[in-house]
């Protein structure tokens, strides 16, 4: 199997979706932030650096996801979005069977290897 697995439609797909992925990652991300910052066991301090650090990583996420898509590395993105959490299951039924099989192998290997 390649990345050529995809369609003009699979492409538009991506692309309308992506802004609506990172608000909901970005949404989920600022709970977590707003956690950190609410949380009385920590000085305010700790929950500077904590969520400055944790910001950073969130930030690299996005640029490494979200930043400088290709067709041609559509697949890959959406591995990366997958791996990250960003995309999740119920959102790759709006892509063709094609792609569909193609992540859902890539994601089953990926998960043979984590173990």
């Amino acid at each position: 199997m390649t990345n050529s697995i995809r369609t003009e439609s699979d492409w538009k797909i991506f692309r309308s979706i992506v802004p609506e992925l990172r608000e909901r990652y970005l949404r989920d991300r600022n709970n977590e932030l707003i956690a950190i910052l609410q949380d009385e066991s920590l000085t305010p301090t700790e929950k500077f650096w904590t969520t400055s650090e944790r910001m950073k990583e969130i930030g690299g996420i996005l640029r490494t996801c979200l930043d400088d898509h290709k067709r041609s590395k559509m697949i890959d993105s959406l591995m990366l979005m997958y791996r990250h959490q960003i995309i999740m299951d119920a959102d790759l039924e709006a892509f063709s069977d094609g792609v569909r099989e193609r992540v859902a192998y890539l994601i089953e290997v990926y998960q043979e290897a984590q173990v």
